[in-house]
């Protein structure tokens, strides 16, 4: 057994977990943050994206305990009360999702994307690469990637919120 201290979405979290719990189950199951999903464990189809000291990684391939000390943003950290992020709100306006068992992921990857490029830097060559570790099943990817680029546009203009991932 091992604690785990950690702040996730701005709050600091402590539990007590087995040694091999992963930070995706420690997420869901131990703190009830339920819009990180489990679509594969092995680390291929990105739905389990969150955000680590500010960049994105696959949550089911890090352990609770490698996380320790570290600051977690998960999907239900991104909007700032009734106020969506400017990602989610693009995905919601440009219908970038369908099923929406891989949203999470990809807005969680979407935004790191964005923070890393700068926004209005991307083009639909870039996100279209960046997304090969996402895997959405339903949509085709073509209104993910608009999506992304206009919250991208969005966020170059200085409209709507852009809470830096913690």
């Amino acid at each position: 057994m091992s604690d785990v201290s950690m702040s996730v979405n701005g709050r600091e979290v402590s539990a007590t977990v087995e040694g091999r719990t992963l930070l995706v189950h420690f997420l869901r199951e131990h703190l009830g943050l339920t819009g990180t999903h489990v679509g594969c464990d092995t680390s291929q189809c990105g739905a389990c994206v969150v955000h680590v000291d500010g960049k994105a990684v696959k949550s089911c391939s890090m352990l609770a305990a490698q996380a320790a000390g570290s600051r977690i943003t998960t999907i239900e950290g991104l909007a700032e009360g009734n106020d969506l992020h400017p990602v989610q709100a693009a995905f919601r306006e440009h219908h970038g999702l369908q099923c929406g068992f891989c949203t999470p992921g990809m807005i969680m990857a979407a935004t790191d994307m964005i923070a890393r490029h700068g926004p209005g830097n991307l083009d639909e060559a870039t996100v279209r690469a960046e997304l090969e570790g996402n895997i959405c099943r339903c949509t085709g990817y073509h209104n993910i990637v608009k999506a992304i680029l206009a919250a991208s546009k969005t966020m170059a203009k200085g409209k709507g919120k852009a809470k830096k991932a913690a």
